[in-house]
C-alpha cells in the first residue's frame, strides 16, 4: 500500500466559490437601494465599480463580464430613478464603469489562463513524480510492505526522499533513502539513485556490489559539465550526497542483511518491543565515498514471522513540536507495535503530523515490513 498527501478540491472550497458569488450582486443591490434613496447631492455609484473588480480576483471572465453588464444596468437605474441617464454625472459613472468592467474583465482572462497552465505543468509533474517514485508492492513474497510518502513542499508528491523494492530469485530488496537538500536538486539526485537501484537490484549480486553501483548513480550526477558561459544553481562547494539503507530480506530465512550508508537506522517491532538495528560499521552516505576506501559492511539481524521492521528518513525524527522539540518516534511506536504495517502507518503519519502542527520542516518518508507466515 502507498499513500501520498495529493492535492485536491474539496467540496466545501466550490461551496465558498459559490457563496463567492454572492458578494458582488450584494453589492450591487445594497448600492443601487441605498443610492436611490439617498439625498440629490449623494452620489454611491463608483461603489459599484468594486463588484466587477472583486469578481475578477476568483472567477472566469464571463462572470466578471456578467457581474459588470449588472453593475452597469443597476447604475442605469439609479440615474432613471433620481434624474435622468443622460445627466452628465450619470453618464460619467456610467463611462466609467463600462470602463473598468472591461478592464477588470480583460484581466480574469489573463488570471483564468495563468491557472490553466499552472495546472498543466501540475498535471505533468505528478505525472513524472508518479514514475520516478514509483508505489511498492502490497505483498512481495512472504512480505506485507506499506509505505508513506510527505513532501514538506506544498503541491508536491515528491521531494528528496526516495524508496524502492526490487524482487530476486531468493527474497526482496528494499532501498531507502534521502538525497542532500530540497527542490528539483534533490529529486535529481533521487531519482538518479532509484534508476541505478532498478537497473541492478534484481540480480544475483551481493549488497556491496549493489551498494558500489549505487555510488556510481550518485556520482554521475556530479561528473555532468557545465556548459560555457552557464552556472551551475548549486554552490561549487557543495557535494551532492545520499544517505541511504540497502536491504535484504531472504524468503525462507529469518534474517534482514543491510548496508547502512549514513541513514538513521531501522527499527524493529517485536512482542511489543521497538529495537533500533544500529550498524556497527556504517558507511559515509553515497556520494561520499572518497572518505572511505573499504568495502561496504553487510550487517545481519534477526527478522523473524510476525515481526515488523519501520524504515524511514530524517524528516520524521526530526520533526518539531511548538516547543521545538524532536519527535519521539520509538517512544510513540510502543503504542502501535501489534498493528499491521497500513495499519501502524496510518497511526503514526496522523501522529506525526499532529504532532508537528500540520507541517513538517523537511520530506518524511515512511516503509514499513512485515514478514507473514510462509504459505502451504
Amino acid at each position: 500500500m502507498d499513500v501520498r498527501r495529493r492535492a485536491f478540491v474539496p467540496r466545501a472550497s466550490r461551496a465558498g466559490g459559490r457563496l463567492l458569488l454572492a458578494v458582488p450582486f450584494a453589492l450591487i443591490a445594497a448600492v443601487t437601494v441605498v443610492d436611490v434613496l439617498s439625498p440629490p447631492d449623494v452620489h454611491l455609484g463608483p461603489f459599484l465599480i468594486a463588484a466587477p473588480a472583486v469578481t475578477a480576483s476568483f472567477a472566469g471572465p464571463r462572470m466578471t463580464a456578467f457581474v459588470g453588464a449588472v453593475a452597469v444596468l443597476a447604475q442605469s437605474v439609479v440615474a432613471v430613478a433620481r434624474t435622468s441617464i443622460t445627466d452628465l454625472n450619470h453618464t460619467y459613472q456610467i463611462v466609467a464603469l463600462v470602463l473598468i468592467s472591461v478592464i477588470a474583465t480583460f484581466f480574469a482572462h489573463l488570471r483564468e489562463r495563468d491557472e490553466k497552465r499552472v495546472t498543466r505543468l501540475r498535471f505533468i509533474a505528478r505525472a513524472a513524480q508518479s514514475v520516478v517514485l514509483r508505489p511498492l508492492p502490497h505483498r512481495a513474497g512472504p512480505l506485507h510492505i506499506a509505505s508513506v510518502y510527505l513532501a514538506a513542499e506544498e503541491e508536491a508528491q515528491m521531494g528528496g526522499d526516495l524508496y524502492a523494492a526490487a524482487r530476486t530469485g531468493t527474497g526482496t530488496r528494499l532501498l531507502i533513502g534521502d538525497a542532500r537538500g530540497k527542490g528539483l536538486d534533490a529529486i535529481s539526485e533521487a531519482s538518479l539513485v532509484l534508476g541505478a537501484f532498478r537497473v541492478t537490484a534484481h540480480r544475483e549480486q551481493a549488497l556491496p556490489e549493489l551498494v558500489g553501483h549505487l555510488e556510481e548513480g550518485v556520482g554521475s550526477a556530479e561528473d555532468t559539465e557545465v556548459a560555457p558561459g552557464a552556472e551551475s544553481d548549486a554552490d561549487d562547494t557543495d557535494e551532492a550526497f545520499v544517505t541511504a539503507l540497502v536491504l535484504d530480506l531472504p524468503d525462507h530465512e529469518p534474517v534482514v542483511r543491510l548496508v547502512n550508508c549514513g541513514h538513521p537506522p531501522p527499527l524493529l517491532l517485536r512482542r511489543g518491543q521497538v529495537i533500533p538495528l544500529d550498524a556497527a560499521d556504517a558507511r559515509p552516505p553515497l556520494g561520499l565515498s572518497d572518505l572511505l576506501s573499504s568495502d561496504a559492511t553487510v550487517e545481519t539481524f534477526p527478522f523473524d514471522v510476525g515481526d515488523v521492521l519501520l524504515l524511514y528518513t530524517d524528516g520524521v525524527v526530526e520533526a518539531r513540536d511548538r516547543a521545538r522539540a524532536f519527535y519521539p518516534l520509538a517512544e510513540r511506536l510502543t503504542a502501535w507495535a501489534g498493528d499491521d504495517p497500513p495499519t501502524l502507518l496510518d497511526r503514526l503519519r496522523a501522529d506525526l503530523q499532529a504532532y508537528a502542527g500540520g507541517h513538517l520542516g523537511d520530506d518524511a518518508a515512511l516503509v514499513a515490513v512485515e514478514r507473514l507466515a510462509p504459505r502451504p
